[in-house]
């Protein structure tokens, strides 16, 4: 199916935390968040609007402490504004097609090392999910029809060779529920009493780590680590005993390194004893991966790797930073990791194309970890939800719900219509209209399945009535 971008529009507004995050080396407040709209045209004349949105966070993609954050996020803006022109430019064809010819020019020529690659293809990523989404609804599928019919013409070997003969029609029907798995932040109190009274947030919403697990019935938890001995080892022991004294649910962890532990060896032997402590243990033995330990100019280095065997010991080690460009993902195989993130702000032909290098192995050893922090409902939490359910990911990183306060950066008529659009997904409480965990999980009934890419999607800006 063939389809010519003729029109875009970015957007752009702030929205406030609830709860101040600390994300990388920056603590986040306010931030910016975009919608970017495209007006996509068919052969046949008939048009449809396709939507992208996402929070554009200081330091996320680019760490350098020579900009500042509010530098940062117009860098973020710009190149998506940059790669909605290129798609404009680059006329009638396949949805992927379209993608491809701007990836290449925008992301694929650059060194993978070069600082900006990252923030360059975000840009080209959320011009992609808003092309996506209009090519489907012009098709009138969800996307995972869309992506398995043609209609979106993906070829996984002319983004990773290695994939020749794989086809989307390998995977199997959307999954219709998906496991939050709940980060737990360097500055987040793990329960009610640490919190001091002039602090508490009386706004009907959990703040504590102990609060959330009773309030949303989590049993899946992914701490943030630092690579310094003397902070994880106090940190995992506190929130093992917070974690294991609110529930008594069949728990598992994953830990994020977030790029910050220069020395492998060292943080497998601070794991290898927490392993052995008494209050630290079992969550230990119940974590599934380690994302990211190393900074990303690491990775790819075999002396700063010598360790990762021993550390894959305790459990499979993923990148997230580090997949900077289409073959990140082959070469970190290549050198012992085992694992991606998937992120729709890193890009969904991507992810479809990892999944694909992944079946073409069938070692049964390698996989993908949803690894997305502050997906904001609506557009940018359902369709990362949309992809995540089409990959067969089980569980997936999700806490805009906690940092930021439920819907209310969106019109009230907006979320009565996602409300009534959406019920197993979204609720009304106290008159906010906040994500609905029931059992620790997301009910994706309407997104997985969904017209578009991600179903009903609630625009972050009202249109203007004729």
């Amino acid at each position: 199916m063939k389809v010519h971008v003729v029109e875009s529009s970015l957007k752009t507004k702030a929205v406030s935390t609830r709860i101040p995050f600390k994300f990388g080396v920056y603590v986040l407040r306010t931030v910016p968040i975009a919608e970017l709209t495209l007006t996509v045209e068919a052969e046949d004349g008939s048009t449809e609007i396709g939507r992208s949105s996402d929070l554009l966070i200081p330091k996320w993609f680019d760490k350098s402490p020579d900009t500042s954050p509010e530098e940062d996020s117009a860098a973020l803006a710009r190149s998506a504004e940059q790669a909605a022109a290129k798609y404009i430019e680059a006329g009638s064809q396949s949805a992927f097609d379209l993608w491809k010819d701007v990836y290449d020019e925008q992301v694929g020529a650059r060194d993978h090392r070069d600082a900006d690659v990252l923030v360059r293809g975000f840009g080209v990523a959320l011009a992609e999910r808003a092309l996506i989404d209009a090519t489907c609804r012009l098709a009138g599928l969800s996307f995972y029809q869309a992506l398995c019919s043609g209609a979106l013409g993906f070829e996984a070997e002319r983004v990773i060779p290695e994939t020749r003969g794989w086809s989307p029609e390998r995977l199997a029907q959307p999954l219709m529920s998906i496991a939050v798995r709940h980060t737990v932040g360097m500055l987040d109190p793990l329960t009610i009493s640490e919190i001091p009274p002039d602090e508490r947030i009386d706004d009907g919403l959990p703040q504590a780590l102990e609060q959330d697990i009773e309030t949303y019935g989590l049993r899946w938890f992914k701490v943030k680590v630092t690579g310094d001995p003397m902070i994880d080892r106090e940190r995992l022991r506190n929130v093992a005993r917070v974690v294991f004294a609110t529930t008594d649910r069949d728990v598992k962890f994953t830990l994020d390194g977030n790029e910050g532990c220069t020395d492998l060896e060292a943080f497998a032997g601070t794991l290898e004893d927490l392993a052995k402590d008494e209050t630290c243990g079992r969550l230990i033995k119940n974590t599934v991966l380690i994302e990211q330990p190393l900074p990303r100019r690491d990775t790819f280095d075999a002396a700063a790797n010598r360790s990762l065997e021993r550390l894959s010991r305790i459990a499979p080690v993923i990148i997230d930073e580090a997949d900077t460009d289409a073959l990140a993902f082959q070469r970190a195989i290549e050198i012992g990791y085992k694992g991606v993130s998937v992120k729709a702000c890193k890009g969904v032909f991507r992810a479809v194309a990892n999944r694909a290098l992944i079946d073409t192995r069938g070692d049964g050893k390698l996989f993908q970890s949803g690894e997305d922090l502050t997906n904001l409902g609506s557009v940018p939490l359902q369709q990362d939800l949309a992809l995540q359910a089409t990959l067969g990911i089980q569980n997936v990183e999700r806490n805009g719900h906690h940092y930021f306060r439920g819907l209310d950066h969106l019109d009230d008529a907006v979320c009565a219509k996602l409300v009534e659009s959406l019920p197993g997904l979204y609720t009304e409480r106290d008159r906010l209209t906040q994500l609905w965990i029931e059992h620790g999980s997301l009910d994706l009934a309407g997104i997985a399945d969904g017209l578009g890419l991600g179903g009903e999607l609630g625009p972050l800006f009202m249109e203007k009535p004729n």
